[in-house]
């Protein structure tokens, strides 16, 4: 079980922060057009591709947690990535998470950790 709870917290770092990346890159674009310069713009964004990597490995890590566990048991745990996601909109946004945000975060942590406990 520890095994897989790591792994599942690589990636959903990894998921996470591709993610991150994402939004960073779509701030940095001007307004979408269908232009050259629009498209050429982002073909030099460096954060679309460190999204587009992060997407990749989070994906790769996500093809050996589905053969080698249980998908009733590895999926709920992609749910980490709640936290990571607003833990970001916090420090790197600098968005304003409210407390009901908070407890329906900690709503589906307690659902995982019901789910990963040993059956009674």
């Amino acid at each position: 079980m520890l095994k897989l709870i790591c792994f599942s917290l690589v990636q959903c770092l990894f998921l996470a922060s591709g993610q991150v990346f994402l939004k960073l890159a779509m701030m940095r674009m001007d307004k979408f057009s269908w232009s050259w310069k629009f498209f050429r713009e982002l073909t030099t964004n460096w954060q679309l591709l460190a999204s587009g990597l992060s997407m990749v490995a989070a994906s790769l890590i996500w093809f050996y947690i589905i053969k080698r566990f249980d998908l009733s048991l590895a999926y709920p745990l992609i749910s980490f990535s709640y936290v990571f996601g607003t833990l970001a909109a916090i420090f790197i946004f600098h968005e304003n998470v409210t407390l009901t945000r908070w407890l329906g975060v900690l709503f589906i942590m307690i659902g995982v950790a019901f789910l990963t406990k040993p059956a009674i």
